[in-house]
């Protein structure tokens, strides 16, 4: 596994010529990225240019996001689709074959069967896609129960209850593991030690906020790893290198402290959390 960044959820905006060269200057093996940016940036400086900027700083490309509105209207979900064929077949040619979203663990309008069904109609075609171009697709549950009462009907928000959505998805569907919501849905390390590698797609790390039950947490108020210690980020870790796991480790701390740090000192501190991390697990740091 390696270090990746992400400079979006730790609020500095940057391009991405700025955020490999953030990642290169800091330590990080791998970015984050928006496949439509790279394929602008493909469509006016050739795919040579990008590939030739990730060789130069000694990054990877990470995990992006699936460029389908898979939540909206059906029409705007199936006019999106075809892009998604093109751009998955380039982020593939240019290393990556992990793209990943989130699901919300509740819903105004559909009770749960009628949201699984739903989840089930418009993530398979968006796998299904995804494989053709040999990439994969990780769905992430939301954990804290602050969220999911704030909806009229609870859905997923478990591991068990994605991995259950994911395989009826399809077989190149798995998990983005975040460790915030691992602990807010009232699981440890110890559920992570039993999955099979094949199905950790991603990985986000962070650290929920002290003084607050695992109930308490608020989705968009966490720290980064290994900073509160509320969270068992060494045995996180550790369990990741236990089962293999070889892909990116992105921090996504929604932390208003890094926000409000300059660029280069909230990408500084965001490294230096993985760093912590990794010797927090008695492990030694890529790179």
């Amino acid at each position: 596994m390696y270090p990746c960044l992400n400079t979006g959820v730790i609020g500095v905006k940057a391009t991405f010529d700025e955020a490999v060269e953030l990642a290169a200057r800091h330590g990080f093996q791998g970015i984050d990225f928006s496949i439509a940016e790279v394929e602008e940036i493909v469509a006016d400086k050739g795919e040579a240019h990008v590939r030739r900027l990730l060789n130069d700083a000694g990054v990877r490309l990470g995990a992006w996001g699936p460029p389908v509105n898979w939540r909206a209207d059906e029409a705007a979900w199936r006019a999106d689709l075809p892009l998604l064929v093109r751009r998955a077949a380039l982020a593939r040619t240019l290393g990556s074959d992990r793209s990943s979203t989130w699901i919300m663990p509740g819903d105004n309008d559909r009770d749960f069967d009628t949201n699984y069904a739903f989840h089930l109609e418009r993530l398979h075609p968006v796998a299904e896609l995804l494989g053709r171009q040999e990439c994969r697709l990780g769905l992430e549950w939301v954990g804290p129960k602050t969220l999911r009462d704030s909806r009229h009907f609870p859905f997923i928000h478990t591991m068990e209850g994605m991995r259950k959505l994911a395989a009826d998805i399809g077989g190149n569907v798995g998990l983005l593991v975040d460790i915030f919501h691992l602990y807010t849905s009232h699981a440890d390390v110890a559920a992570v030690r039993s999955l099979p590698v094949t199905d950790v797609v991603n990985v986000h790390v962070n650290d929920a906020v002290a003084g607050r039950t695992p109930d308490e947490q608020l989705d968009n108020e966490r720290a980064l790893p290994g900073e509160t210690g509320v969270c068992d980020i060494a045995g996180f870790m550790q369990a990741l290198a236990a089962i293999g796991y070889d892909g990116p480790v992105t921090v996504e701390p929604f932390s208003q402290r890094v926000r409000a740090m300059g660029a280069d000192d909230a990408v500084r501190a965001t490294a230096d959390s993985l760093r912590h991390s990794w010797a927090l697990a008695g492990l030694d740091f890529p790179g």
